[in-house]
């Protein structure tokens, strides 16, 4: 069909369509159940390839109902401009297309057999209302979290055989990149019904190396030119010009961010529960849970940590925690949130009853991780023992180190989907809270006349 309407693909990128159509025994796709994930360098040609691969899927099969998401809508709307414009410049194409509908958040292609294309950006809720949907593709994804997937997978479940596509560029720090990391991670594991392309130069390439050019990126010469990598090259740093230009991946430290045997000498049986209390809020991106962190700080400098709160949202929902902040507020020196964290969404019921908690920003997030570490290295933190707050004890075997903005500094991230390291960042936040905070309820005001 593609040579019939004067769509022509590369040798790589009919590759990339051969693994993205491929059946299997029983005549689904084969990598109907994990999806396809394509990483790359910037500029290779990936959306040309499977944007023109679904506008034929389109006029090829009545009905499909295919959704097209970026993070950011200037992404989404550029790939619909492109699209759109196939119709308008080949008449082979034209036939095809009923009419396209170009209002801002309804942007579509709809052909005359049924089928429809549709163009949005995640950021502004793009997709969630939509179902029985045939194919979907992820673009930008390593801007991509996995409470995003969650919420657009499920417009699949009522398809027959549906079709999921990732697209992204290594990620740079910073980048909400869990989902795009995750596919990774579960690719090289081994894992089968999912197909994992990486095009990338080795690592530890010469980044002027021509050949290492070719290798990640298979349009160069041809179609990318020597110039147009030459100046990439000027102009970004070699860590830049290495994600975006080679496609490799900055190398990710697994081992644990927080060292299992200091974090065991740290346990304490009976905690010294004098001094300044804090606490702080943190849940997971499915939002499945509410940890609410404590910490006192001693007039020595000493810290104590513990999970205070740790609850199911299904079951219990988090007005409870603002009612439990509530009763302690008197008493306590400091309430926390991150600025990204979903516990966000309590702000206004825990202002609405007195609480002024302290927002932080990343910056902060890179210093009070790096603080918690201090203490323990320094044998100034204690906690519970093992065992008394299994919540806190997974987390803290779960948890990993992710960079944090360009000066070294390191947050808390997490190996997998399945571990939840909000009770972990819950105490990190409590006891920062206690660094920045002058509020000292133990202090005696005096009145003056």
């Amino acid at each position: 069909m593609a040579r019939k309407v004067g769509i022509r693909f590369d040798r790589w990128q009919q590759g990339v369509l051969y693994l993205l159509m491929a059946k299997n025994s029983q005549g689904k796709y084969a990598c109907g159940e994990g999806g396809l994930t394509l990483s790359s360098c910037r500029q290779i040609g990936k959306t040309y390839s499977i944007g023109n691969a679904v506008y034929l899927l389109c006029m090829m099969k009545p009905g499909l109902k295919v959704v097209w998401t970026a993070h950011h809508s200037r992404t989404s709307d550029e790939t619909f401009t492109d699209l759109s414009s196939l119709s308008e410049h080949n008449p082979l194409l034209d036939a095809y297309v009923d009419r396209i509908r170009r209002a801002n958040g309804q942007q579509e292609i709809r052909f005359k057999n049924g089928s429809r294309l549709m163009f949005g950006a995640r950021e502004r809720g793009f997709g969630r209302g939509l179902h029985s949907v045939d194919v979907e593709v992820f673009d930008e994804a390593q801007i991509l979290t996995q409470s995003a997937l969650d919420n657009m997978v499920a417009i699949t479940n009522a398809a027959p055989d549906p079709l999921i596509v990732f697209l992204g560029n290594p990620p740079k720090p910073g980048d909400q990149s869990e989902a795009f990391a995750d596919k990774r991670t579960t690719a090289l594991a081994g894992t089968e019904g999912m197909c994992y392309i990486e095009l990338a130069a080795p690592d530890g390439s010469d980044l002027d190396d021509r050949e290492a050019w070719k290798i990640a990126n298979p349009s160069y010469p041809k179609r990318t030119s020597e110039a147009a990598i030459l100046r990439m090259r000027n102009l970004l740093s070699d860590d830049s010009f290495r994600r975006e230009a080679l496609g490799i991946w900055d190398k990710v430290d697994t081992s644990h961010a927080i060292d299992p045997a200091r974090w065991k000498e740290a346990a304490i049986e009976e905690p010294d529960v004098q001094g300044r209390i804090g606490y702080g809020l943190d849940m997971p991106p499915d939002r499945s849970s509410l940890a609410i962190g404590g910490a006192i700080r001693h007039d020595d400098g000493t810290v104590h940590v513990e999970l205070r709160e740790f609850r199911d949202v299904a079951h219990h929902g988090t007005r409870w925690a603002v009612d439990w902040l509530a009763e302690q507020w008197p008493r306590t020196s400091a309430v926390v949130i991150d600025s990204q964290s979903p516990a966000m969404s309590l702000l206004p019921d825990l202002k609405a009853a007195h609480i002024r908690p302290i927002i932080t920003n990343a910056a902060d997030m890179g210093r009070a991780c790096g603080q918690l570490l201090d203490h323990l290295a320094a044998g100034t933190l204690t906690h519970l023992p093992e065992g008394d707050q299994p919540a806190l004890d997974q987390a803290v075997a779960g948890a990993v180190t992710r960079p944090v903005g360009n000066a070294g500094a390191i947050g808390w991230n997490k190996v997998g989907t399945d571990i939840d390291i909000s009770p972990l960042v819950a105490c990190t936040l409590a006891s920062y809270g206690l660094t920045i905070s002058k509020r000292d309820p133990r202090r005696k005001q005096r009145v003056r006349r």
